[in-house]
């Protein structure tokens, strides 16, 4: 594949990429069982690379138990049956690599299934070659855990193994027991399951949670989060994580890593999900200079909870692009957040919330990932109790609804069985309203959401300002949005109107329409309800 990267001083490949993530398990089902598969992914790829984006990013596919879904490793170099095999995944790569698209996966260093051999075999007693391989601790002379320390999904992230006669530490489920990625030999472990998939061809890794990959050894007790009034729909949301994630051993950890990637060549790509109160100093921290990580994947759009010009020209403000700073990645949807449609536009949001929440996106600066059915314009969905598969939905019912609504089947074709997407029922429903806005009826509409996707994305590939170019806010009132994007070659102006009401904007006439998605009426300087443009301005 082409290879426009920095060894000639070019802007490498992924700056300002634009990266489809696909879920496996809801993607394509090749085998009618009813669970999406590499071989179903590999026969829909000419579809992604007719969107026109750089990249995709796969969620896990390796062998696993299932209680996360993948994100509960029991094998780091084996595909999971029901996904396929290892031929299947090599077949994909060549096939993505034949169509110039890269491929990235997900890596999950933090923790392992407890059925993963590794800890299988630290468990077993406290003198074996791997009794450090976990995080181990006695527990308090009352026999409580060692700490206060709490995990994500349940409440205390400790659970007590008999067999060891201690406490393993989970900052998640209790069968995904943390790695001690202190000790040099897990390091090394996780290094070559890294070179093992670069020697399959993969072009980059997402890197699960990397922050809570290592805890602090003193077991020092979290503090409290004092907020009186505040409501927490979760124990974990009662402390400051301090102690059980984020310490500074990490950034050694990740330059390690980092020149782990340069051994298979300078296109290498590494981007972090850093998540939590300390997320933006980490996330620079991690992404610093040019011997650590590529790139780190926002939070700041995926959990929030309305649109607003503040949240936008906020977020950007925090990466200015001075001195060594990293690149940042945003997405307003993935497989663990609800979709943005819904979550910003409401219940009964179309397809104009859609066009402009994509023409959004894509007028950013950083790297953007487009969620599947992202591109559709699909709304979160409705899951009865009955059918949910999350156990963080199922446990916290009705207070989180889970992640089951983002991750329902992909609607192929409206007139199939099971939208196309497979010839028995699927793991996941698939809601009425997702069948209407299928694949195959959308691709001929050139007023569609999945038309104004693609119009989008080729406009920012052609465009190195999009890409790359400086970003600059307007002083704007609310409900409009505006920004510039700027490099020594010219100008762009994104202007966005966020309410249901049409708005002026004296700034619409201060250009050359490029895109525009609703009503626009420059000579009128009125921006419709919902109305995006982008404008060509002179420079200055």
């Amino acid at each position: 594949m082409s290879n426009p990267d920095s060894d000639d001083g070019a802007t490498p490949w992924w700056r300002g990429a634009v990266i489809y993530q696909i879920y496996p398990r809801s993607f394509m089902d090749s085998n009618g069982d009813g669970i999406g598969d590499l071989a179903g992914i590999t026969a829909k790829l000419d579809y992604v690379a007719s969107l026109g984006v750089d990249a995709i990013w796969f969620s896990p596919f390796f062998a696993s138990p299932m209680r996360d879904f993948g994100y509960d490793v029991s094998d780091y170099r084996a595909i999971d049956p029901m996904f396929g095999t290892l031929e299947d995944f090599d077949r994909l790569v060549a096939r993505a690599h034949a169509l110039d698209l890269r491929v990235i996966i997900d890596q999950v260093y933090a923790h392992t299934s407890d059925v993963h051999a590794w800890f299988q075999e630290s468990r077993s007693n406290r003198d074996n070659d791997k009794h450090d391989w976990y995080v181990w601790a006695d527990p308090k002379p009352d026999g409580t855990p060692p700490n206060n320390w709490l995990s994500v999904f349940f409440g205390p992230s400790w659970t007590w193994d008999g067999r060891r006669g201690q406490y393993y530490l989970h900052n998640f489920l209790p069968s995904q027991p943390n790695l001690n990625v202190h000790n040099p030999a897990v390091q090394e472990a996780l290094f070559d399951t890294a070179r093992f998939w670069l020697q399959r061809g993969v072009d980059g890794f997402r890197l699960d949670a990397i922050n809570f990959a290592m805890h602090d050894p003193s077991l020092a007790d979290n503090p409290a989060v004092v907020q009186p009034g505040a409501v927490f729909k979760r124990p974990f949301d009662f402390q400051h994580h301090l102690h059980n994630q984020s310490q500074p051993e990490l950034v050694p950890f990740v330059e390690k890593l980092a020149a782990v990637m340069h051994e298979f060549g300078p296109d290498r790509f590494t981007v972090a999900e850093v998540g939590g109160e300390q997320s933006l100093a980490e996330m620079k921290l991690y992404t610093r200079g040019s011997q650590r990580l590529n790139t780190s994947y926002s939070f700041d759009f995926l959990y929030a909870e309305q649109l607003s010009p503040a949240l936008v020209l906020d977020a950007l403000s925090k990466w200015p692009g001075t001195g060594d700073e990293g690149w940042p990645s945003w997405a307003f949807s993935n497989h663990d957040a609800p979709r943005a449609v819904t979550r910003w536009g409401g219940p009964k949001a179309g397809a104009e919330w859609a066009k402009l929440l994509a023409t959004l996106l894509m007028s950013l600066r950083g790297n953007v990932f487009l969620y599947q059915g992202e591109e559709l314009g699909l709304a979160q969905a409705a899951i009865p109790f009955e059918r949910l598969r999350d156990p963080e939905a199922i446990a916290n019912w009705p207070l989180t609804l889970g992640r089951d609504g983002a991750r329902t089947p992909m609607p192929w074709t409206a007139d199939s069985p099971h939208a196309g997407f497979s010839s028995t029922e699927p793991w996941l429903p698939i809601p009425p309203d997702h069948v209407a806005k299928a694949v195959a009826g959308q691709d001929g509409d050139a007023n569609s959401v999945l038309a104004v996707t693609r119009q989008l994305i080729e406009l920012r590939r052609s465009s190195p300002i999009l890409r790359a170019g400086a970003f600059q806010p307007l002083d704007l009132s609310s409900p409009l949005l505006g920004f510039d994007r700027v490099d020594e070659t010219g100008r762009l102006r994104c202007l966005f109107n966020l309410a249901d009401q049409a708005q002026a904007c004296a700034l619409l006439a201060s250009g050359e329409l490029l895109f525009a998605s609703g009503p626009v009426d420059q000579g009128k300087t009125s921006l419709g309800a919902l109305a995006a443009c982008i404008l060509e301005v002179p420079p200055g």
